[in-house]
């Protein structure tokens, strides 16, 4: 359940359902399995891995929920090749090349005898909502899959105000900052890679791993104009992360001083020992958001966003 990406999401209006309301909610759009004729099927199920669990697990006053989606699996390669021979043997027996249409027609009928013996695989996107602060956490690694998860949140409540995270300062002009040696909070630790980008529409990309960001190479990039667009760095001894120009994190992952808390809760009753690691983590995680954002210059107001 320990969420390995952040994408944070502001919430526009207060969210005023408690969890019983909200777990009905979820519920009218529960996870269905794909039908045989359906590519992909998405819906909320438990996030605990319990069955009959409820959708909704509540901490305090944050909700933590998930969404499911299964996909029917179809080899690209294999399609391809019963499309080719369905179109020769149509165009050997009327002797004529098939249109445009015609072919894309022929793709359509394939597609539609493949899917129902197509195997499915399917993923889970956990996200929480913490009432009190107003924001959403969704476990993603791109803005575009946690706008996916919202896509369906809006459907589910018919309609869901939110907005992604919008710092003062842009998050590039900071991380450069920090990596060409200028003031950088103390409880920050920089690691061993970085990813910086010119700022022109089609500028050139570097991408450094297992590098001593202090080496004269990566200053020079600066110097020629390039920003960073990812750093990777620890905070406070609690957690190491890779950030991006969007406050996107990515490799979220907890620290010693964390997993020893863990173990001080540590429970052979599952759902006691999920909720014990979901209060940590949306602790640490709400003490940690507005330090994030007091490091580019805090939250603009929504006019000014």
């Amino acid at each position: 359940m320990w969420f390995k990406n952040l994408v944070l999401l502001r919430l526009q209006e207060p969210f005023t359902l408690d969890a019983a309301a909200f777990e009905e909610r979820l519920k009218a759009r529960a996870f269905n399995s794909c039908g045989v004729l359906e590519s992909f099927s998405d819906g909320w199920c438990s996030p605990i891995p319990l069955e009959h669990a409820p959708l909704v697990h509540q901490g305090g006053t944050d909700f933590l929920f998930c969404l499911k989606r299964e996909e029917r699996i179809l080899p690209s390669g294999a399609v391809s090749e019963q499309v080719q021979e369905r179109i020769a043997e149509v165009e050997s027996r009327e002797a004529r090349s098939l249109r445009k249409k015609e072919r894309e027609a022929v793709r359509d009928e394939v597609l539609q005898d493949m899917m129902p013996r197509a195997f499915t695989q399917s993923r889970r996107t956990y996200g929480y909502l913490d009432t009190r602060n107003g924001w959403l956490v969704v476990d993603a690694a791109s803005p575009k899959k946690a706008e996916d998860f919202v896509a369906v949140l809006r459907q589910t409540l018919d309609g869901f105000p939110v907005r992604p995270i919008a710092p003062v300062e842009p998050p590039p002009g900071v991380m450069t900052r920090w990596v060409a040696g200028g003031l950088m909070p103390e409880e920050v630790l920089l690691e061993s890679e970085c990813e910086l980008k010119s700022p022109e529409e089609d500028g050139g990309i570097v991408r450094c791993r297992r590098q001593d960001l202090d080496a004269p190479e990566i200053r020079h990039h600066i110097e020629a104009g390039k920003e960073v667009i990812k750093l990777a760095f620890s905070w406070n001894d609690r957690f190491s992360l890779v950030l991006d120009e969007h406050l996107t994190i990515r490799r979220l992952r907890f620290l010693d001083t964390l997993q020893e808390a863990r173990a001080e809760v540590a429970s052979d009753d599952v759902a006691a020992q999920f909720d014990g690691d979901f209060a940590i983590m949306r602790l640490e995680i709400a003490a940690f958001i507005p330090v994030l954002l007091n490091w580019f210059g805090g939250e603009k107001t929504p006019q000014a966003a």
